[in-house]
């Protein structure tokens, strides 16, 4: 049987890898060991949804190691060898704030961690495809140099400007503030690039938004949607950091953006890369989105303003995905934001 090796497989994105690409019958590999407690607390802890996976996937097998080390990394991938067909990197410290305090902690994990991987697919798998969930914040914080309009309750691009339906790839990564997650991110990107041309694997890279769903573990420094929804729904205070409460993010169900995985998986290119988020199909600020979670669950929200903005914070960010679209004709939406937070509520009062 054919092998899928999923990164962060408790986790948001790679949980719902693992369940599409048994459901496509492939034996699935989860390698998770709950980094996400560690970095957030018990409440961002992944091992209910390990447990899930465990008892409803058939074919599935978790590995409990490090991805930071080389060796137990390298000695998985040679049990399975070629048997290995895909490479799903979901596997990250994911939060500015946290890679400010253990900065190599970061490094070792956003970037190190993604080398090994990588190394091990050359060395025992290299006719496997390679999938890295990387990050926007790659782009650091130059998207705030963008002409932007304050509106009532959201900051708007410019409707003159090129960006209007979204950022696309062609935004440098250069000459800007990155905070050191996204350091870690833009190193582990370049590497996953890197190996695609130098070496000809089947490697992609997806730049994604705020990628959220009901399986989401939110937590004030990860999670915005589900932590958001989950304190308006139990009265615990929420705090607004800057830019008025108008700062925009586009979010991608984790659905939508693993249905653009297997996508790839089934016609994969060499080195490619693709900013994949909600676009302008889905996305909303902080304002907007309290009115919905407000809405859907009949509460108020108990939120403050803190004037400071989180370094390297972005003030608008929409995704242009239509290079990816036009790639894979087929792929389509499933959810936009209504939707995303509905299946949210419920899953925090379920």
């Amino acid at each position: 049987m054919s092998v899928a090796l999923v990164t962060g497989s408790a986790g948001l994105i790679g949980s719902e890898t693992c369940l599409r690409l048994h459901a496509e019958g492939l034996e699935i590999v989860g390698v998770d060991n709950d980094m996400r407690a560690r970095f957030f607390g018990p409440e961002a802890s992944t091992a209910g949804t390990r447990k899930s996976l465990e008892s409803r996937l058939k074919n599935y097998t978790h590995a409990e190691i490090d991805i930071r080390d080389f060796a137990a990394v390298k000695k998985l991938f040679e049990t399975y060898g070629a048997a290995i067909k895909v490479v799903v990197h979901t596997a990250a410290q994911p939060s500015h704030d946290w890679a400010a305090r253990e900065p190599h902690t970061d490094f070792e994990v956003n970037a190190v961690g993604t080398l090994n991987l990588l190394e091990a697919t050359r060395q025992s798998c290299p006719d496997a495809v390679f999938i890295f969930t990387s990050t926007n914040k790659v782009y650091g914080d130059t998207p705030n140099r963008l002409p932007l309009m304050e509106l009532e309750k959201r900051w708007e691009i410019d409707p003159a400007h090129s960006y209007r339906e979204g950022i696309d790839e062609s935004m440098s990564i250069d000459q800007t503030k990155h905070s050191l997650f996204g350091a870690s991110k833009v190193a582990a990107d370049i590497l996953v690039q890197e190996y695609g041309r130098y070496f000809g694997m089947k490697t992609g890279v997806f730049r994604g938004g705020c990628l959220t769903g009901p399986a989401h573990a939110g937590t004030e420094l990860h999670g915005f949607l589900a932590y958001l929804m989950k304190c308006t729904v139990t009265d615990k205070p929420y705090r607004i950091f800057g830019y008025k409460g108008k700062q925009v993010r586009d979010n991608i169900h984790s659905h939508d953006l693993v249905e653009a995985f297997w996508h790839f998986v089934q016609a994969p290119r060499a080195g490619e890369v693709y900013n994949l988020g909600g676009s302008r199909h889905s996305n909303c600020s902080m304002l907007e989105a309290i009115d919905l979670c407000e809405q859907l669950s009949g509460r108020k929200l108990d939120w403050t303003y803190i004037e400071d903005n989180r370094i390297g914070d972005h003030i608008w960010w929409v995704s242009d995905v239509r290079k990816f679209q036009s790639h894979f004709p087929g792929w389509q939406y499933r959810y936009a934001i209504p939707e995303i937070l509905r299946e949210i509520h419920d899953a925090c009062i379920g």
